[in-house]
Order: structure tokens, then C-alpha cells, then sequence
């Protein structure tokens, strides 16, 4: 509270903090000790090993670090929320802790080196990695969770694949002007909406179309290569993208895949064009049927009605039906032409799933909107290493790229086994600020070296379990 007396403000006293004197001559201390947990999380689950026969004929030799290692701590610095590859000083100055960590310029070197060969090699040794954790997570949890929608759970696995700009602030081979009217790069990502997990990307320029049926049909298939072969065989699949995946070459790529024995399907968003448009105009008001929410109950204000045979879809695989949902535009929200005409806000998708088997059109709309998620993956994404470009040289952004999917692992896998409760759900920058980014101290006794947390840290608890959970899990053979 403030007085005013004579044209002079006085403050009341609230109390006051502890004074303090800062010096830099501490020992014993760590930062981001909780950051740990990635690293050991990285070769209990194999992906350390396997990054480092992928890498193996950059070191001929045999001498200096690992690559595989190089590779590994790559992705934890960014999964810890490292943005440039100076970060990785976070590490390497806590050797006691991380143990030795590659300078920068090792770092940068390795980078350098991965051709798309290699690149490959990458990608093929996350895929071994998650077919261990896959099988970790059915021994030691319930294995992979359903994605839900309109209170019931979707059958299988859940692909969701989107576009996303990223900005350059200086020039960068390939970046190029974007749709938006910024400047950068423009790549093509997929996510497993069951768990979080980073899939496949690729990095495209900025001027790549969205729509781009080549770039979306070599996505998916990285995508499916990431998928264990128990599960990709016998699996339901859903394949969920909006507008820009509606190509009829990318459909017609995924029903050539379900008739080589992939039980595939997909859910795409669709322009609402003029036929659309008249499709929508000439619809009876009895069957127009209340939209759900994903909890199941019903949605205010929003109605969702088949168009299917109303519009045609010459060229899309055999069984495509179109779906439509009208909903009141929330304030803000923008309209075309004709949703300010008809007062109300229409959104259209397609889909091969059928009718029978609970393929109403009141589910999959429901089950198609929860492809909103994916934006959320993506925002996650950006904060975990691909929100920024390191290099001028696009084939090192490229492999970048694949760390920060191997990153956006780490911590979906860390989720998944080893966290608990509203843990077990958390975006990074909670998981960073909760236990990745604690301070502990280095104690020696008993011929051991503890990791100290302090005992009133508010998620010792959690954090101690999660190193507990750790320790326990079965050890891939070799």
C-alpha cells in the first residue's frame, strides 16, 4: 500500500528476501542435473548403440569421441531446450555428470559428414530404438495408449502429418520466400498422436508447396519404416492430415498400401469449393446431426451431416466419403464468402473408413478434428530444435532435423515409461522446468558418486522415481 504525503510516496514493508552474496567459486554443483536422465534414458533403450553403428565409418580410425555418442548428445541438448550447438557447453562443462561431451567444433564437423546415406542410416537406427522402447513399454506399462475421440478410443495407431513454416533471419541454402510472406524453410512433418512421438520430417524450402503429393507420400512411408514390424502389420492405422494431404495421388498411395497388406486408412481435410458449396445448400435440415466433443458429450452450436454422392470425387480411391461440419464462427474466426453468407462456419474432410464398424459420420468428424493436436506437436517441436536452423548448408539443417525428431523422442519415451500422473503428459517446457533443469550436488562416498537433489525441491519425488523406473527396464539383447 502507498501513502501519499506532501507529493512523496511511501511503501509499506511486505518482508523482505534473504540478503545474499554471489561468488563463482562453487564446487560440487551441477545444473540440469535432471538432463541425465535423457542421457541414460538414450542407452538403456539402445538408441546410443545404434547411433553409433550408424555412424561408425565416420570414426576409421577409431579414435577420438564416438560419433554415435556425438549424435546422442545432440539430441538431449536439444531435448534439454538447446537451441544452437554452443549449447552443448551445458554438458560438456558437467563432465562428472555427463561424461566427455565433443566441442563444438567435433560437433560441428560430424554434422558436416552425414550425407543422405548416413541420414538414412539415422533414421533406421531411431526405428531399431523404438521398437525397444515399444517392447519396454508393453513389459513394464500398458504399451502403446488409444488415441480417444468423441469418448471412446480410436482402434490402432494415428499418424497426423502437417506443414510447418520456420523463419531465417539470414540467408540459408534453399531458404526461400514462404505463402505466409516470410522467408525460410518450409518442412513436412508426422507425429504418432498415441504418444507424442516425432515420426518423420523432411526439410523442404520455403517455397515447397503444401499440398505437395511427393513430399507427403515420402513422409508417410518414413513414418511407416519408424513403425515396428509388429505393429505396422496387423495394426490399424489412420493417416490424418488437413487440406494439403487431400491429393488424390497420396490417397491413391494409401490404398495401394492397405492392398499390399498395411490396414490403413485416411482422414483429410477438402477444400470447400463451389460444388461443395452446393452440395451444403441443397442438404435437408433433418440431416444435419449434432457434433460431439472428444469427451463425447455433445458440441454446442456445431452439426455435422454426410455429403457423400454429392460431390464429385472422380479419381479418389473407391469407398472416399465426404463429411461436413457447420459450427457458430467463434469471435475472431475467419470466414470465406460463403460462411459469412450462411452465418455459420463450414469445414469438409474425407475419409475411407466405413460405416460399418462405427464409422458414423458423427465419430469420424470428431475422430478427424483431434488432428488439431498436431499443432501442438509442432509448437512443442520448434522449442525442441527445429525452430531453428544452425548452418547456411541445408544437408547439416537436414540432419538437424532428424535430432530434433530424435530429441522429441527422448521425451515422449521418458513420458511414456518412466513419468507418472500430470508428468506423464507434460509439454517440454514443464518437463524442463520441473526436472530436467534441477540443480543438485556431487557427493563421493562409499566409493560411489550421488547426485544429490535438494529435499525441497516440490518433484524430488518424481524425479527419484523416474531414475528408479530407469534402472529397471529390460535391456535390449547385446
Amino acid at each position: 500500500m502507498s501513502v501519499q504525503a506532501e507529493g512523496t510516496f511511501y511503501v509499506q514493508g511486505i518482508g523482505s528476501r534473504p540478503k545474499l552474496h554471489f561468488s563463482v567459486d562453487g564446487s560440487g554443483v551441477v545444473g540440469h542435473a535432471g538432463a541425465r536422465l535423457l542421457t541414460d534414458l538414450a542407452d538403456a533403450t539402445g538408441l546410443t548403440s545404434a547411433y553409433s553403428t550408424a555412424l561408425r565409418p565416420l570414426r576409421p580410425r577409431g579414435t577420438g569421441h564416438d560419433p554415435g555418442r556425438i549424435a546422442t548428445d545432440l539430441a538431449v541438448m536439444l531435448a534439454d531446450g538447446g537451441e544452437t550447438i554452443t549449447d552443448l557447453a551445458v554438458l560438456r562443462d558437467q563432465s562428472e555428470v555427463f561424461g566427455p561431451v565433443a566441442s563444438t567444433p567435433t560437433a560441428w564437423r560430424l554434422l558436416a559428414a552425414v550425407d543422405e546415406h548416413v541420414l538414412g542410416r539415422l533414421r533406421s537406427a531411431r526405428a531399431q530404438t523404438r521398437e525397444v522402447v515399444w517392447q519396454q513399454a508393453s513389459e513394464t506399462r500398458s504399451g502403446i495408449p488409444a488415441v480417444k475421440a468423441g469418448g471412446r478410443e480410436v482402434p490402432g495407431l494415428v499418424l497426423d502429418i502437417d506443414a510447418t513454416l520456420v523463419t531465417c533471419h539470414s540467408e540459408k541454402d534453399q531458404a526461400a520466400p514462404t505463402y505466409k510472406g516470410g522467408f525460410g524453410f518450409h518442412p513436412l512433418v508426422c507425429f504418432l498422436a498415441n504418444t507424442g512421438e516425432g515420426m518423420s520430417g523432411r526439410l523442404r524450402p520455403g517455397n515447397a508447396g503444401a499440398n505437395t503429393a511427393a513430399d507427403h507420400i515420402a513422409v508417410l512411408d518414413d513414418a511407416l519404416a519408424q513403425i515396428p514390424d509388429a505393429h505396422r502389420h496387423g495394426t490399424d492405422i489412420l493417416v490424418r492430415t488437413d487440406s494439403a494431404g487431400s491429393a488424390k495421388a497420396f490417397l491413391a498411395h494409401i490404398r495401394v498400401l492397405r492392398e499390399r497388406g498395411l490396414n490403413m486408412r485416411f482422414s483429410v481435410g477438402y477444400a470447400v469449393t463451389e460444388p461443395v458449396r452446393r452440395a451444403i445448400r441443397s442438404l435437408p435440415e433433418h440431416l444435419w446431426h449434432p457434433a460431439l466433443d472428444q469427451d463425447g458429450s455433445l458440441r454446442a452450436g456445431a452439426e455435422v451431416a454426410e455429403l457423400t454422392g454429392m460431390v464429385d470425387l472422380t479419381g479418389y480411391p473407391a469407398g472416399t466419403r465426404t463429411i461436413v461440419r457447420r459450427e457458430r464462427p467463434h469471435p475472431g474466426a475467419q470466414l470465406s464468402l460463403f460462411d459469412r453468407d450462411e452465418g455459420l462456419r463450414h469445414q469438409v474432410f474425407l475419409t475411407d473408413t466405413p460405416y460399418s464398424g462405427g464409422g458414423s459420420a458423427q465419430f469420424l468428424e470428431v475422430r478427424h478434428r483431434g488432428h488439431a493436436t498436431v499443432e501442438d506437436h509442432i509448437r512443442c517441436g520448434k522449442n525442441t530444435g527445429f525452430g531453428r536452423f544452425p548452418s547456411r548448408r541445408f544437408p547439416v539443417n537436414a540432419v538437424w532435423l532428424e535430432l530434433s525428431l530424435a530429441a522429441i523422442d527422448l521425451l515422449a519415451w521418458t513420458r511414456s515409461l518412466l513419468l507418472d500422473g500430470e508428468l506423464a503428459t507434460a509439454e517440454p517446457k514443464k518437463l524442463r522446468y520441473r526436472l530436467l533443469h534441477v540443480a543438485a550436488r556431487l557427493t563421493r562416498g562409499g566409493r560411489r558418486l550421488r547426485l544429490r537433489i535438494s529435499a525441497t525441491w516440490p518433484w524430488r519425488n518424481e524425479l527419484a522415481e523416474a531414475f528408479n523406473r530407469l534402472a529397471a527396464l529390460p535391456r535390449p539383447a547385446g
